[in-house]
């Protein structure tokens, strides 16, 4: 094999189109659904929160979308974005499998969200919009919105998850450097979040409240649309670029990958990585091999592995609609845990409804492993993962100390979703001892699913 440590793309092999992998899927998703009659939406139900072009893209069964060549040109700032043989972790761990990583750190953000905020930012102005709004855990959709507002204009507003808004406040400030107002949520900003801060002033905030904040917003002001930066289908779609050069990499490697891995919370940069891999195999061929594709989600908020599947709001104030996928329940607040990008009560539809048809696996790991593992990779590879991109790290470690107990020489490939140079006081409480396991609560769980919409 080569030793060739980094595989690039020009930018002549940027994708001219998303992939979209409703058109291989042989049980069509199920629909999402109106709150209030429970009966499918269509695309008039959802113009209230995003322009036309997405609304399309959100229901096509079309198996190309072109990317617009204003989009592609913002896109070129990182993108193709590197692939790298992980040749000393390998060393490291003793294994005869051959690691590979994608690397979406590059970007201006430090994470694979602007691949959907840019496209979302520039349909949104196409369509005459100014304002935005979006909510955010971690930081790194919200940052990644606030540099695609930056370059299209607009004027964007981000609720922040409370206990993610304290922890990182450099990622903060790097919303307001693009031009940003980031608020904690939930805040007195909104109906939804006053109601919340009137039963417990001191709420830790969930992906859940800021929704609910954010949509409120858009949905009161004709200016204003909303934006999410996972779980719905066109973010998905617009994530699939990573592993479409994914897929060209390998081959330039002379490697075809039989295990794909990435961290998990609503969805995206999985999809992004897996779904076009998962497509080739849907499709079949005389070259098509079956992969294990495995999403790795965090022990504190288990939803591919402890939700129930079913028909749930995306929102805690229950202001969206219902689609059905993987849940904890609306209500549902996880504990505190340093991935704030993973800490969402429901798992995309579109990963969910993959998962039902025993298409991909799921696992769930606690953070303290998770941070074991992103610092051993960090000590051979150089670089500092994002905690949510350590539960990647982690899956693939394990699958390669399997290969090294088998003494099997497969190919791993995982997503490498960000950096973590806005989360190091997450390592500073690692390497101090204060990094701890949080469990979720199992009665506030059976409480928020047996809250689960009634559905006929």
């Amino acid at each position: 094999m080569s030793e060739t440590t980094k595989y690039l793309l020009d930018e002549t092999h940027l994708p001219r189109d998303w992939y979209n992998i409703t058109a291989d899927l042989h049980v069509p998703l199920p629909p999402p659904l109106h709150p209030a009659t429970k009966q499918p939406i269509g695309p008039d139900d959802l113009a209230p929160l995003f322009p036309m072009d997405l609304i399309q893209q959100e229901v096509s069964t079309e198996r190309h979308i072109e990317i617009p060549e204003p989009v592609r040109e913002v896109l070129r700032l990182w993108r193709p974005s590197p692939l790298y043989r992980a040749h000393r972790l390998e060393k490291a761990l003793g294994t005869p499998a051959r690691i590979y990583y994608k690397y979406e750190g590059v970007s201006p953000a430090g994470s694979h969200k602007p691949n959907t905020a840019i496209p979302q930012a520039w349909y949104n102005a196409q369509a005459g919009i100014k304002k935005l709004t979006t909510e955010t855990g971690a930081g790194q959709w919200g940052s990644s919105l606030a540099f695609a507002g930056s370059l299209f204009d607009l004027d964007i507003t981000v609720f922040q998850v409370r206990v993610s808004y304290d922890q990182k406040p450099y990622r903060r400030a790097l919303m307001e450097t693009y031009g940003a107002r980031c608020i904690a949520s939930p805040s007195n900003q909104t109906q939804s979040g006053r109601q919340i801060l009137e039963q417990n002033p001191d709420h830790l905030g969930s992906l859940g409240i800021a929704i609910s904040e954010a949509v409120e917003i858009a949905a009161l002001n004709e200016d204003t649309k909303y934006t999410l930066g996972s779980v719905l289908n066109h973010v998905m779609l617009h994530q699939t670029i990573i592993g479409e050069e994914a897929i060209r990499q390998l081959e330039m490697a002379g490697d075809d990958p039989d295990v794909i891995l990435g961290c998990t919370g609503g969805g995206s940069n999985f999809a992004g990585i897996a779904f076009p891999f998962l497509g080739l195999q849907l499709r079949g061929g005389p070259n098509t091999k079956k992969r294990r594709i495995i999403a790795v989600e965090p022990a504190a908020c288990p939803s591919l592995t402890r939700g129930k599947y079913a028909y749930d709001f995306g929102d805690t104030a229950h202001l969206t609609p219902l689609v059905k996928m993987h849940t904890l329940g609306s209500t549902f607040t996880p504990a505190g845990f340093h991935a704030g990008g993973l800490r969402y009560h429901g798992m995309a539809p579109l990963v969910s409804h993959v998962k039902e048809l025993g298409l991909i696996e799921a696992r769930a790991v606690h953070q303290t492993a998770c941070f074991e593992a992103g610092v051993l990779f960090a000590r051979h590879e150089g670089i500092v993962p994002a905690p949510e991109a350590n539960h990647a790290i982690k899956g693939a470690i394990d699958e390669a100390l399997r290969c090294k107990a088998e003494g099997r020489s497969e190919v791993i490939l995982f997503s490498l979703s960000g950096h973590g140079h806005f989360d190091m006081a997450a390592y500073q409480n690692y390497f101090s001892g204060k990094l701890i396991d949080q469990a979720y609560n199992e009665g506030e769980l059976a409480m928020a699913l047996s809250g689960l919409p009634s559905i006929p």
